[in-house]
């Protein structure tokens, strides 16, 4: 491969990585105003921590910042993967799009069960990595520690999102799906 089309060929995916970079800046946008959304609902984000329901036969509880995070990834996946598939990796041939729907899915709840966990790290006051006071608390929406440890996660989870995305979804879902209509 020669210095020219390795440079044609890190350009593209440079400007895919860009292009998946808005649209996951668009995706946190939309993610937050569901987050935004539900707390306000809830009574703010003082009532975050505030729990749902114990989980079985374990000494642990599902909260409502779990709700919120689970919530505000679905919406914001489907979001998402709607713009990359008709933005970002346009430039390919498109399988149906349940095809690929499923993957992105995939991928995307992969990273949030990891999320869930970076942020239930933040917001819990027991964790080494919980956001700490003064700077955080749930007092003031824009130093609300709920929020915040939702848009930290979202940037954490983001690259291997990409990743995944660029070179399963994208690729090999197309590949093979063109490849059996083809063969």
């Amino acid at each position: 491969m020669t210095q020219a089309t390795l440079f044609t060929r890190y350009r593209h995916v440079g400007r895919q990585f860009l292009k998946f970079g808005l649209v996951g800046g668009a995706g946190v946008v939309v993610n937050m105003l569901v987050a935004i959304g539900l707390n306000k609902l809830n009574g703010g984000t003082v009532n975050a921590q505030r729990i749902l329901f114990p989980i079985p036969a374990t000494p642990y509880n599902f909260r409502f910042t779990s709700f919120v995070w689970i919530a505000g990834f679905l919406v914001a996946n489907l979001f998402n993967f709607q713009l990359n598939r008709s933005w970002t990796f346009r430039g390919t041939r498109h399988a149906p799009w349940f095809t690929e729907f499923w993957p992105f899915l995939a991928v995307g709840s992969a990273a949030a069960v990891i999320g869930l966990f970076i942020k239930i790290a933040f917001t819990n006051p027991r964790s080494p990595v919980y956001l700490p006071e003064p700077w955080f608390h749930e007092n003031a929406g824009l130093q609300s520690r709920e929020y915040w440890s939702q848009l930290i996660t979202i940037v954490i989870t983001m690259p291997v999102n990409f990743i995944v995305n660029k070179l399963w979804t994208f690729r090999h879902i197309r590949n093979k799906h063109f490849g059996s209509l083809e063969g």
